[in-house]
C-alpha cells in the first residue's frame, strides 16, 4: 500500500477537516500514514482546547451543521483503526512552551521537520 505523509500548518477548519479525512481514509484502506502538526494547525490538539478553528469560508460552518465527524474524531479513528502516526513539530512545540502530556491522545513523540521529511521519502507528500 502507498505511504502518504500529510504536513498540517493551516489553523482553518477545512484544512485541519481535509487532513483529517485524508489520514481517516487512506490509513483504514492499509495506507501508512503520517501526519505532522506544525505552525497554526498544534494549537487545536493541546488537550482542552475544544473552540472550533476559524472558518475560511461558508463551507466551515457546514461540516458542523451536517454532522461530518470532527477533525479531531477523524485523526483518532485513523490512528485507533489504521495505520497513522499524528506526529507534533518538535519546534512548535518548544515555542508555544508544551510537553507531550499537554496533547490530545494518539500523538506520537515530538518530531522534527528533517525526521517528519526523511520518513516521508518514497511516499506521496500532502500538505494543508
Amino acid at each position: 500500500m502507498p505511504k502518504i505523509s500529510i504536513v498540517c500548518v493551516s489553523g482553518s477548519h477545512e484544512k485541519l477537516q481535509m487532513a483529517a479525512m485524508i489520514a481517516s481514509v487512506a490509513s483504514a484502506t492499509g495506507s501508512k500514514v503520517s501526519v505532522f502538526f506544525s505552525m497554526n494547525s498544534m494549537a487545536y490538539f493541546v488537550k482542552g482546547k475544544d473552540e472550533c478553528p476559524p472558518s475560511e469560508g461558508e463551507f466551515g460552518p457546514l461540516l458542523s451543521q451536517q454532522g461530518v465527524p470532527p477533525f479531531k474524531q477523524l485523526f483518532q479513528q485513523s490512528v485507533e483503526f489504521g495505520d497513522a502516526k499524528l506526529l507534533p513539530c518538535s519546534m512548535v512545540m518548544d515555542l508555544l512552551k508544551i510537553s507531550e502530556d499537554d496533547l490530545e491522545p494518539g500523538f506520537g513523540p515530538p518530531t522534527g521537520l528533517a525526521s517528519f521529511l526523511s520518513e516521508a521519502e518514497d511516499g506521496q507528500l500532502i500538505t494543508l
